[in-house]
């Protein structure tokens, strides 16, 4: 437990809200208050360029390290759910100190977790913005035959996964996210590690998708069109349940916001403003 901040030139920008003890936290920023959830394997610090850039342009953005990740200790048997991820976002806000309803931005499996959050917390989030996130309930070999999401080997996820990771343009961003991330978490608690990435890899989350279009929630879907983590046809499946809501696409993998922190920055600017 405890609290660490990313440090640059203008301290004045970083505070920590009173109480937000119940996790590692990183906050940044003045105004409206953004909750980003990180990823797979990662940790927030691995995000700490991009998220300061959104944070320079009015936005309060805190960023917990999960249950599991970083440090932070793991949820007990019966909570490693994404309803048992929600559930502990709740109480991390109630510790922070957040009582008004939040902007939330996910981000891979972060995105699963910020999905059930707005499901079962209606009144806790005012928006939803998914980064090439998980939840889709379809896959495809080859482009053609959709099969369901639960069906996906674990030999495809792994293999689509370290492809990417190993592409020319991804290798700094690997190299980074293995240091400040993946390889800590998998050395502190390598059961949370695996145990995560078999819910990741077979979330399906269209049901919930289906009720936050019902109530009329705010959702924006970001896409790097290269992603070779999260199938196409997955991204396709949550746009269908979300009955094609806004959608900004970029350049890049699975990972593009953590290596073009400037892109990623300018691509939430516009998916905060809505339609």
């Amino acid at each position: 437990m405890g609290v660490s901040l990313i440090q640059n030139s203008e301290p004045e920008i970083f505070g920590v809200p009173a109480g937000a003890d119940a996790a590692t936290l990183t906050v940044v920023g003045r105004g409206s208050p953004v909750v980003f959830l990180h990823g797979w394997g990662l940790t927030p610090r691995v995000y700490g360029r991009s998220l300061s850039m959104l944070a320079q342009h009015g936005h309060r953005v805190l960023t917990p390290t999960l249950p599991g990740f970083g440090g932070t200790p793991d949820h007990p048997p019966e909570a490693r759910t994404f309803a048992g991820y929600a559930a502990w976002l709740g109480r991390f806000l109630d510790e922070a100190g957040i009582s008004e309803p939040i902007t939330l931005i996910g981000h891979s499996f972060g995105g699963g977790v910020a999905i059930q959050a707005a499901h079962d917390l209606p009144e806790r989030v005012a928006r939803l913005v998914l980064v090439n996130s998980v939840g889709g309930g379809a896959w495809s070999s080859d482009g053609w035959g959709i099969r369901p999401i639960g069906e996906r080997p674990l030999w495809d996820w792994g293999a689509s996964a370290l492809g990417e990771a190993l592409s020319i343009r991804t290798i700094a961003h690997t190299a980074a996210s293995l240091v400040n991330g993946f390889l800590p978490n998998t050395l502190r608690d390598p059961g949370a590690v695996w145990r995560t990435a078999h819910l990741a890899r077979r979330a399906d989350l269209r049901h919930e998708l289906g009720v936050l279009a019902d109530r009329g929630l705010p959702v924006s879907l970001v896409w790097g069109r290269g992603d070779r983590t999260i199938p196409l046809a997955s991204f396709e499946s949550m746009r269908k349940a979300l009955r094609n809501p806004p959608v900004l696409t970029v350049t890049g993998g699975h990972g593009w916001l953590i290596h073009d922190p400037t892109t990623f920055a300018d691509t939430l600017r516009r998916a905060l403003r809505g339609p």
